[in-house]
């Protein structure tokens, strides 16, 4: 039996020499934007709030379809499991617990990718005694099945 697996490589990547994308530069600059952001604020109620807005408004400046799923998603989350905290990691919507990102939503269209993502960082610890897990979902829509995964999923990380 022989797998076959086609490269997920894109046009956007780099040689070693070449250093960063565009894409990626973008990013690193809204990461150290986010922390700086952080370190300005209250560790309280009125930091978490902040947290939420931002997310809600990034989410809010995302074309369709990817702002109906990050909707979708936020609401799945805050519902399912809601210890995470809303932030925003790597200028796209994550949830955190204890300030360390537990999931996250990447917009597809951002990426100039043909789908969003939706992962896992290894503190969820989704381990599964097998030794294979998955830490990421590739979303076009936001199907029932996948709202069903995607609930059991952020219970095994409540």
């Amino acid at each position: 039996m022989s797998i076959e697996f086609k490269s997920s490589r894109n046009k956007q990547s780099t040689s070693a020499e070449e250093g960063f994308s565009e894409l990626e530069r973008a990013a690193i600059k809204e990461r150290a934007a986010e922390l700086r952001s952080d370190s300005r604020r209250d560790k309280s109620a009125k930091k978490a709030a902040a947290d939420e807005k931002d997310v809600l408004a990034k989410i809010a400046k995302m074309e369709q379809p990817d702002r109906a799923i990050a909707e979708r998603l936020h609401a799945i989350i805050t519902e399912t499991a809601p210890d995470l905290a809303p932030k925003l990691w790597y200028g796209q919507p994550a949830y955190a617990r204890d300030g360390k990102v537990v999931c996250f939503f990447r917009s597809g269209q951002k990426d100039k990718e043909r789908y969003s993502t939706f992962g896992f960082t290894p503190q969820a610890a989704l381990d599964e005694d097998h030794g294979m897990w998955a830490t990421s979902f590739a979303l076009t829509e936001l199907s029932d099945m996948a709202e069903t995964v995607i609930r059991k999923l952020l219970t095994m990380v409540s």
